[in-house]
């Protein structure tokens, strides 16, 4: 994987963000509140999983694309 990948993957996921914020601002907000109000070890697991998910997608779009 080379860098170029890495920022490409995080130029999609600030557009995807992006987009719900434009979308959807009430949920957006809703959602962020309900964020704010978690215990900090749900919010570490939680991130701990999407890390995961997302090193895993990465590895098997990589995989499959053969780069």
């Amino acid at each position: 994987m080379q860098l170029g990948h890495v920022l490409a993957g995080m130029a999609v996921v600030l557009a995807l963000e992006g987009l719900c914020y434009a979308g959807f601002p009430g949920a957006m907000r809703q959602v962020l509140a309900r964020l704010a109000a978690a215990p900090d070890q749900a919010l570490r697991v939680g991130g701990i999983v999407a890390a995961a998910i997302g090193v895993a997608a990465a590895w098997v779009i990589v995989g499959i694309l053969g780069e």
